[in-house]
């Protein structure tokens, strides 16, 4: 068995690579890690937990809850007490818990916003990030050594493990939304109630932000609440194809805007009263202003290479210092740890801000979004409208290309840098980066990244540009070179 961790963990085919077997076999060697004095050393943060104690959660995918109640067996039977959600959760609630809790560290169940036949594991280290690189390599060692000695995981039943207090299931919501109230501004929101549609996409997220805002005031109406391990055979990404049952809702008058969180809670997306997809390159960009111009707040801000350049041109204006990472949020949670970081995110949805933990919160990011339009006394659509006006125009554009096989990432960006173009679509290519694949910057700002995904047989192209027209030459323009390199 092959388990390599990606940029959030391990995900792999329910039944295929992805059975009862093979994660016990891999949490035998997260509890290894997690004894080894190595963990607590890799783990730079001030807290100093229990070595002993390990929050487990899990998301709405088929089988989370057993897969979950798994990990707790093997767990307990090498020491560990384990602290067990009660019913699925969000990410970002379950590393919440751990800090919250005291943990070492934190096992949740999810394949987060892949497709339904998935199902995966994400490692959380102490601090209620995601584990740093150096634990989940130390994960990958205790697995190969254990599957060379022919070491099996040790196991404890289940129901003996909870009559003897090893196993204890809890609600991590309550205290979650506790810390969040510390972020958004209720008071604020009530003075001027929204009426909005939350799409919870059938995934972990939901009924979070509506419980959250009770007695606000506000009218909120979810779609797609109810438990479908199926998610209505899409990935519940929370991007504009998989959003048409948000669409149909604003549409038929349901709310006057709307915020999607994805499979596991830690992504957002949101949808105008006139059913524009607003993505999160433009959320980002919105948080920042607010942040920055309503709260008084200040700090550096972190996005990844594949992030909107309306960022950079925010951090130019407010004299704020901006950090590229490679895609990841762990990337972002390496300087939230260690720097006074105002704002952190990514292009596909993960988002966070100071006073929060370095991990992607989508219902957090949800809020302040409503927070937001509350402040304005504005519509989202002319707030859009806004920050086009002042540091746009920016248009924006992923395409993945699924591969058959798996692409080699060095050979490819070294022969993608090698061969740059000295122009696309009539402006000059100024700049070559290979912070993580390739990406070209041009002149007027607009830029062409190609990367292999780290979770999924997939290489993507993304693209912003000055105009759709450009977006359109970028992205031609990418996928033919990416399948040339392939």
């Amino acid at each position: 068995m092959t388990i390599h961790f990606g940029t959030d963990g391990w995900r792999a085919v329910i039944s295929d690579t992805f059975t009862f077997g093979n994660l016990r076999m891999l949490t035998q060697a997260i509890a290894d890690a997690v004894a080894s004095e190595d963990w607590t050393k890799a783990d730079n943060g001030d807290a100093h937990p229990d070595p002993r104690k390990v929050v487990v959660g899990y998301d709405t995918r088929f089988l989370s809850d057993r897969y979950a109640g798994e990990v707790a067996r093997v767990l307990v039977a090498n020491g560990f007490s384990v602290h067990l959600a009660q019913a699925d959760a969000p990410t970002p609630a379950i590393s919440f818990a751990v800090k919250n809790l005291n943990a070492a560290a934190g096992v949740m169940i999810t394949a987060s916003h892949n497709a339904p036949r998935y199902n995966g594991v994400k490692l959380k280290a102490a601090y209620g990030g995601s584990a740093l690189p150096e634990q989940c390599h130390r994960v990958e060692v205790y697995l190969n050594d254990n599957e060379e000695q022919a070491r099996g995981p040790n196991l404890m039943d289940f129901d003996l493990a909870r009559q003897q207090g090893l196993i204890q299931k809890f609600n991590p919501l309550p205290a979650y939304l506790d810390h969040l109230r510390t972020l958004i501004d209720c008071d604020l929101i009530a003075d001027n109630p929204q009426r909005f549609v939350v799409d919870s996409m059938h995934g972990s997220g939901r009924g979070v932000i509506k419980s959250f805002l009770q007695g606000t005031g506000c009218e909120i109406t979810e779609v797609r609440g109810e438990m479908n391990p199926g998610f209505g055979s899409i990935h519940p990404e929370p991007i504009a194809k998989y959003l048409g049952a948000l669409s149909g809702a604003i549409g038929t008058g349901m709310g006057d805007f709307g915020v999607a969180t994805d499979g596991d809670g830690d992504r957002i997306g949101a949808m105008d009263g006139h059913g524009n997809f607003v993505d999160p390159h433009k959320i980002m960009a919105l948080a920042l202003r607010y942040l920055v111009e309503k709260r008084g707040w200040s700090g550096a801000v972190v996005r990844t290479v594949s992030t909107t350049r309306m960022i950079d041109r925010l951090c130019q204006r407010y004299g704020l210092t901006l950090y590229e990472t490679p895609v990841g949020f762990n990337h972002i949670a390496d300087y939230m740890m260690t720097q006074d970081v105002l704002l952190g995110g990514e292009e596909s949805g993960g988002i966070s801000f100071k006073g929060h933990l370095p991990e992607g919160d989508g219902p957090l990011m949800g809020l302040l979004l409503v927070e937001i339009i509350a402040a304005a006394h504005q519509s989202l659509h002319a707030l859009v409208d806004e920050l086009l006006a002042e540091v746009g125009p920016a248009f924006y554009e992923r395409s993945d290309l699924r591969l058959s096989r798996p692409v080699a990432k060095a050979e490819m960006t070294r022969h993608l840098s090698e061969n740059a173009p000295a122009e696309i679509g009539g402006q000059k290519v100024l700049e070559v980066s290979n912070r993580d694949g390739v990406k070209y910057i041009l002149a007027d700002d607009s830029w062409l990244l190609i990367r292999p995904s780290g979770t999924e047989p997939v290489l993507r192209v993304y693209a912003e540009g000055r105009s759709q027209e450009m977006v359109k030459n970028l992205l031609g323009f990418g996928e033919k070179v990416a399948a040339s390199a392939t």
